[in-house]
């Protein structure tokens, strides 16, 4: 075999795709070397591209597809390939759900080092909507969008060089024009298009990254389960002429729009953690229910992006602490507590803690609106918060539910957690590799249980894993 950098720019044929591997990435063999690739299925033979050579692997781009996998599907949006959104849109459903579940058991068995066939593995939890499923969307406006094959195929004016979609993956500052998206229900793709047909029509400046400035900046669209529909546009100043023109003509031509918002960034970061935002029209938030409670989410709020999997993923969460109604529980890295609040009725006192103040005014406003009393909300850093004093304040918790971010639980609240010794401990994750680093951390204390994977995000790698552990005393 040649060696690994004279392989470089090199097509290598008939290449067999294997399996999956980090970041949703199809993995094959080149002699002894892995290669990655995007959009490959295990049981693909293919033609290689070459792009890159690592230490200890490759980097390549399928060429041709010489025996398609069996686990193929055709995929139904038009953008696949250059969004970074959908990437297993070529795989079915069921393969998809299959590949996810593994995905979980690999990083339990390889990471956290846990026996096969030591717990209970329950089927992963898929979703009845593999597509429309998420109720937010964020559109990126650019004076330069990113040119496609086709767009090569005329000089392009200035008005056709505006683009209002995703970024292209990696490049921040690279925008393609999406002309529908299968992700979000109506009317977000009516409304998307809508605005960019306004705003071509009156000229209104779309943003250029490179000067900073540009009237159009971005446009977040929501609608809830209860059929609110939220949009938020972003303006690069404060032009209010062109802003209520614009704000208007959706209300015009768009009634069933309940909250309308704006916020004015002049930064050159697009964050608007430190902006209010204006409302417009209509009330100052959308409301979510599930199961009776109601959410109040307003244009900043966090919710999760998938409401019909989110209510399955704290149903097992809930299931998986098997609360009887006496228990003391802490929701560690609650957010605006929406499990802390989905529990509250089966427990005797809930604590949730967050590091983000916002987040945590939300949670305590959602416990007064819907009448819930043994909710107690903290805010601040979870590492040094959660310790012997904070267990003494509060009590100690007779079950602990935990849903950090990917990065996984710092080791000093791991820490903690084996000195207050809760009976359980329910780990709710959307990064199964971090997870099992932890459940390993905690295995001088805690044995694995049971395991479920949740498809939050169907037509993507990405999967959520919740696990029970319990008290090895």
């Amino acid at each position: 075999m040649e060696s690994k950098h004279k392989l470089f720019k090199q097509v290598v044929e008939n290449v067999e795709i294997t399996g999956f591997a980090a970041e949703g990435k199809a993995l094959g063999r080149i002699g002894d070397w892995v290669v990655f690739v995007d959009f490959g299925a295990p049981g693909d033979v293919a033609d290689v591209l070459i792009k890159k050579t690592k230490s200890n692997f490759l980097e390549g781009e399928i060429l041709q597809i010489r025996k398609p996998s069996p686990d193929r599907a055709i995929p139904v949006c038009k953008h696949f390939g250059l969004c970074g959104g959908c990437k297993w849109q070529h795989l079915s459903y069921e393969k998809q759900l299959a590949y996810k579940q593994q995905q979980v058991v690999n990083s339990l068995e390889r990471i956290g080092k846990i026996e096969k066939g030591s717990y209970k593995l329950i089927p992963i939890a898929g979703s009845d909507n593999p597509y429309y499923y998420r109720n937010k969307l964020e559109f990126t406006f650019t004076n330069r969008k990113w040119m496609t094959h086709e767009d090569f195929t005329s000089e392009p004016s200035e008005q056709e060089l505006n683009a209002l979609g995703f970024h292209i993956p990696g490049m921040f500052d690279k925008v393609f024009d999406v002309q529908e998206c299968w992700l979000q229900p109506e009317p977000s793709n009516a409304i998307r298009l809508a605005v960019k047909e306004f705003a071509l029509k009156h000229g209104l400046s779309y943003f250029d990254f490179k000067k900073g400035q540009g009237l159009l900046r971005n446009i977040i669209i929501r609608n809830s389960s209860t059929g609110d529909v939220m949009v938020a546009m972003v303006f690069g100043c404060d032009n209010q002429p062109e802003i209520v023109l614009l704000l208007d003509h959706l209300l015009k031509i768009f009634p069933e729009i309940t909250t309308l918002a704006y916020f004015v960034n002049t930064k050159k970061n697009s964050s608007l953690h430190d902006i209010e935002p204006i409302i417009y029209h209509g009330k100052p938030y959308m409301e979510e229910a599930m199961e009776g409670l109601k959410f109040a989410v307003g244009p900043r709020s966090f919710y999760q992006t998938n409401s019909a999997q989110a209510l399955r993923l704290y149903k097992i969460a809930r299931d998986f602490a098997g609360l009887s109604g006496k228990e003391v529980v802490y929701d560690l890295y609650t957010g605006t507590g929406t499990i802390a609040l989905f529990i509250a009725g089966k427990a005797s006192k809930v604590v949730g803690v967050d590091y983000v103040n916002e987040a945590i005014d939300h949670a305590r406003e959602n416990a007064l609106a819907n009448n819930l009393t043994n909710t107690h909300f903290v805010a601040g850093d979870m590492a040094k918060v959660f310790n012997n004093d904070f267990v003494k304040l509060h009590g100690s918790p007779d079950v602990v539910i935990t849903d950090p971010p990917r990065a996984g639980m710092h080791p000093d609240v791991i820490k903690s957690l084996l000195q207050c010794k809760p009976a359980k401990i329910v780990y709710v994750s959307c990064n199964p590799a971090t997870q099992a680093r932890d459940i390993e951390m905690l295995s001088p204390g805690y044995a694995l249980k049971q395991v479920q994977a949740v498809d939050m995000f169907p037509q993507t790698h990405h999967v959520e894993s919740v696990v029970l552990l319990e008290s090895r005393s």
